[in-house]
């Protein structure tokens, strides 16, 4: 493996060594400060070693960058500056007073409410920062790598774990006379395995370990990637201290966070799940295979909410005056890459309370289905499981809230309140019970890179979803609803394998968007046809404009989920700026399950489909493990010559478009409703040809309405012809209301003003620009607005050489304008 990163590479690398030692739980504790635009404080991190770490127990060859083989030195610690801890206001010239990060050392009062909040002792930050030149010498301390980038790591030291009240309860002693590095680490792993049952006990004892006393600073240093942490005298992971303390603060220009204000003007910051995930936020061990839980303890202004990803509802808990704590936790194992945080000053809407006749999408499980979701046994690591809590395996709709700016309100009331129990009973419908015990949905601000984003608890939705009809919230809902099971409870082993969680989100979307319809089954089939047909024509123009490497499902073939003997790897691609508007995983992916629903039929795959999210829940797997499940549930007769490794084959490892998909589309003829929509093409192709003045019996077209989708597919087809008069587009814009259909619509409306020097429409792609032109992914497709529309556009035009790739739908662009350097248009 090369250790020689460079950060300009494409290929993101993961540093930690997993292989060695694994975090079991992070307790963060964070202040929130909108003036500096840093989050700080503390995470403490508790971690579990065993034989499998131990392969190199005592080498730092795969996980340190050395500039010499001389042995490991410390130099001199030198001073750096540590942020002041003051409490600040908010600068005069923004008109606001309420936005100062809370004071530290403020006694957390809060009750036994479950939010177990999680208070911060005032503790003085030590201003040492140890630095060590690291060699490969068999006798040298275990180095302890933590993925970390664009942090200020200020002091680490280990946690007295033993200091805290009634902790000898993990020990074989009544009392703790005499304490060592082996009765701490003891006690961390009877902690960190107790019995599932025992979780409330857990967060309690792993919240008052957190705020134990340091005994001892560990030697620490930092680069590009990771945070490297060594104990003098601790040769192996099993010697190394089991609980530690690192006290940091993020950057302004951090990648993992973004600081912005909402659409009515108020400061607000969120992760957004970037290239680099979390580790400029916290650091974390951020390869897949370490599964962690986690509570966090953030405290902002009283005037701002903070949303988590975490299974309590928190509500916030005043400490001093105008500031407050809020306290999430987790108990189901998950990678850091999931975790995400939101704070501003959204406003909740209370949904209304829908009676069952109103809920197009419920229906009464019978028995016999019932039994066969929920019997076996689990195959997770343990945890307090809802698949095998009776009274969650019956819930149709999980408790959920909605926060969203003041002025978006009224939008959403219209347009998403009312869909939120619709979509997640239609998904419990197909799949059975919910994951997650709760749900928060957030309207993000402007700049948000993506139509949306699911983290376990909470789904990010941008507001480009309230325009128009309910159709593209809907679908985008259900989308993000899906990824609860593919993605978060069901993971990808090795994150190449993208297609794992956005393809399965994809072929779902418009299943629980016909179930939350009440569609019958032939509306049912004539809608996902329809969007079949605009997946393939997005599909075609993907891999015609994009580089052959890219558009590889399983770019790592036989190495997929290998990682080195440290545990660290590189993620193929991770990187490159090209990735975030690529839309190959989604599309292949849906494609690939839709050939297997077809050949298998619906009733023995969707069957299928609740087999799999029982057996692997909780779990991370590679392409192989679902489709060798998926083989051992067919009957020899009826595989028709489907093999794993055909599948690798045709499908996952190679480029371009899969040959099964190529001779299907061409066999197939045009649904009824894209049928319709060639009709209208025609209608409007003979309107553009006539002449201004026309004979008087020449009797005018009547045009059909069309469904969002229809609209969609006819404005592609539009795009194709090389002139569109003014007068055509007119009739065009007054038509169908262009201006006012869902951000999909209005994408394609944009492109004919464009393309045809529409003037009179140019308010049009302006107020595009502005309101749904999410992040950077309108700097792949403002080129093709042509350089004389350049003086609207705020991010800078890319380069010819890409064809026109639709603006949605490249969820994968998570984080986008970080990647691609493009600023965000406001």
């Amino acid at each position: 493996m090369d250790l020689k990163l460079d950060p300009s590479r494409d290929d993101l690398p993961l540093m930690a060594n997993t292989s060695h030692i694994l975090v079991k739980h992070y307790v963060l504790d964070l202040n929130v400060d909108f003036e500096s635009q840093i989050i700080e404080g503390s995470i403490v991190l508790f971690f579990e070693s065993g034989n499998r770490f131990e392969k190199q127990s005592g080498s730092t060859k795969e996980t340190c960058q050395s500039e010499s083989s001389e042995a490991c030195r410390f130099r001199t610690p030198e001073p750096c500056h540590s942020p002041g801890t003051d409490t600040r206001t908010f600068s005069p010239k923004t008109g606001y007073n309420d936005f100062a990060i809370c004071g530290k050392g403020e006694k957390d009062t809060s009750g036994k409410d479950g939010n177990h909040d999680n208070p911060e002792q005032a503790s003085g930050i030590s201003s040492s920062k140890y630095c060590c030149d690291t060699g490969n010498h068999r006798n040298e301390e275990f180095l302890l790598v933590l993925d970390c980038c664009d942090l200020s790591v200020l002091k680490v030291e280990e946690v007295d774990v033993a200091a805290v009240p009634g902790i000898e309860k993990f020990t074989r002693s009544p009392k703790l006379t005499v304490v060592s590095e082996e009765l701490r680490n003891q006690i961390v792993h009877e902690l960190v395995t107790l019995p599932a049952d025992r979780w409330r006990e857990q967060l309690d004892y792993y919240a008052g370990c957190s705020q134990a006393p340091g005994c001892g600073e560990l030697l620490f240093d930092t680069d590009t990637w990771s945070l490297q942490i060594r104990k003098t005298g601790a040769h192996t992971a099993t010697d190394f201290p089991h609980a530690i303390r690192i006290r940091y603060s993020t950057k302004p220009q951090g990648r993992s966070v973004t600081w912005t204000s909402d659409q009515s003007g108020r400061p607000c910051v969120y992760t957004m799940g970037s290239p680099i995930n979390n580790r400029a936020l916290f650091p974390c061990q951020e390869p897949p295979v370490a599964m962690s839980t986690w509570q966090a303890t953030v405290r902002a202004a009283a005037s701002f909410v903070v949303l988590m990803s975490g299974e309590n509802s928190a509500k916030p808990t005043q400490l001093q005056e105008g500031c407050t704590s809020w306290h999430y936790y987790v108990t189901m194992p998950m990678p850091a890459s999931t975790f995400t945080i939101a704070v501003g000053s959204w406003t909740e809407m209370k949904p209304e309370i829908c009676s069952p006749k109103d809920l197009a999408a419920e229906r009464s499980l019978s028995p016999s289905e019932t039994d066969s979701r929920y019997v076996g046994i689990c195959g997770h690591v343990e945890y307090p499981c809802r698949f095998q809590n009776p009274s969650a395996t019956t819930q149709e709709i999980i408790p959920h809230r909605v926060f969203a700016p003041l002025c978006l309100q009224g939008a959403c009331r219209e347009t998403l309140l009312h869909l939120i129990p619709l979509c997640l009973s239609a998904a419990y419908s197909v799949l059975g019970t919910h994951p997650f015990s709760r749900l928060d949905i957030l309207i993000v601000p402007a700049n948000f890179p993506s139509l949306g984003m699911a983290s376990p608890h909470i789904i990010f939705l941008s507001q480009s979803v309230l325009t128009g009809t309910s159709h593209l919230c809907g679908t985008r809902l259900c989308h993000e609803i899906a990824h609860a099971w593919f993605g978060l409870a069901i993971g990808a082993r090795d994150w190449t394998e993208e297609w794992l969680s956005e393809g399965f989100a994809t072929h779902l979307e418009d299943v629980f968007w016909a179930a939350a319809q009440q569609l019958a089954p032939h509306e049912a089939q004539e809608q996902q046809e329809l969007k079949a047909c605009l997946r393939w024509l997005r599909l075609q123009d993907e891999v015609r404009n994009s580089p052959q490497e890219m558009q590889v499902l399983r770019p790592n073939k036989e190495k997929t989920g290998h990682v080195s003997d440290s545990g660290s790897s590189v993620i193929k691609h991770g990187l490159n700026p090209e990735k975030v508007f690529m839309q190959v995983h989604y599309l292949k992916g849906y494609f690939l399950l839709r050939f297997l629903a077809q050949r298998l039929g619906d009733e023995t795959y969707f069957a299928f489909l609740r087999k799999y999210v029982h057996t692997f829940h909780g779990q991370l797997i590679l392409s192989q493990d679902f489709l060798q499940l998926l083989l051992e549930n067919i009957p020899e007769e009826e595989r028709l010559e489907l093999s794993v490794e055909n599948i690798f084959r045709d499908w996952l490892e190679s480029s371009g478009i899969p040959q099964p998909l190529q001779r299907e589309r061409q066999a197939r003829a045009e649904c009824g409703l894209a049928r319709q929509v060639s009709a209208e093409v025609e209608k409007w192709i003979r309107v553009n040809r006539r002449p201004r003045k026309r004979k008087r019996r020449e009797a005018e077209e009547v045009f059909e309405k069309l469904l969002p989708d229809q609209l969609v597919l006819l404005l592609e087809h539009l795009l194709e012809q090389k002139t569109l008069t003014a007068r055509t587009l007119h009739s065009l814009e007054k038509t169908y209301h262009l201006p006012q259909q869902d951000a999909e619509v209005r994408h394609r409306w944009c492109e004919l003003i464009v393309k045809h020097k529409y003037t009179k429409a140019y308010k049009d792609v302006e107020r595009f620009l502005q309101e749904d032109q999410v992040g950077a992914q309108a700097a792949r497709t403002a080129y093709v607005w042509t350089c004389h529309f350049s003086p609207f556009l705020a991010v800078p035009l890319r380069p010819a050489g890409h064809g026109r790739v639709p603006l949605w739908g490249a969820d994968a662009a998570r984080g986008c304008q970080a990647a691609a350097g493009c600023p965000p248009v406001l």
